[in-house]
């Protein structure tokens, strides 16, 4: 699957589509006490879940779109750090860029590294004119990294079946 689809580079990282492979690193990551309380529990608890996870919610997109999660990868020690990708969520206008990582990889600068590089792809390989992201109003980490890539927050908005209201940011101001 993975040599169909484009993978990306950064200084320290390896940026490739996730897939089945990836199903215990990704077991792991979605139980993290901040995937649990930023995200929210997506019910995953065996690594068959984590595999039928990737095979129902991320590859149709890579195979209907050419883009979705990416596992990144440190080339240092080929160690799985965390995920990043564009995500056109059901029942939401346009394509967002999320970002989640083990908390031992966290404050690296791996998440900024990432994501900016993922903007890049949107932008200049997919053809993605406007990038949105939401964060939960107490989720200072995502906000200030959004900030940084240079999205502006530009309004809230509550994902379908949620009822928490969710900042919204985006590469355009007037939206």
């Amino acid at each position: 699957m993975e040599s169909e689809y484009k993978t990306f580079e950064t200084q320290r990282l390896l940026l490739r589509p996730t897939s089945e492979e990836d199903a215990a690193f990704i077991l792991e990551l979605l139980n993290t006490p901040k995937w649990l309380k930023y995200i929210g529990d997506r019910n995953v608890k065996t690594i068959e879940s984590a595999r039928e996870y990737i095979s129902c919610k991320m590859i149709p997109q890579l195979k209907r779109l050419g883009y979705s999660n990416y596992t990144l990868i440190r080339k240092s020690d080929k160690q799985k750090v965390g995920t990043c990708g564009l995500y056109d969520r059901e029942g939401m206008d346009g394509i967002d860029i999320g970002f989640a990582f083990l908390p031992e990889y966290e404050k690296l600068g791996l998440a900024f590294e990432a994501a900016n590089r993922i903007k890049r792809a949107a932008l200049e390989d997919f053809g993605i004119g406007i990038i949105r992201a939401f964060t939960t109003k107490d989720n200072t980490a995502s906000q200030k990294l959004l900030e940084k890539l240079g999205l502006v927050q530009t309004g809230t908005t509550k994902l379908p079946d949620d009822q928490e209201e969710l900042l919204v940011y985006s590469t355009e101001k007037d939206i």
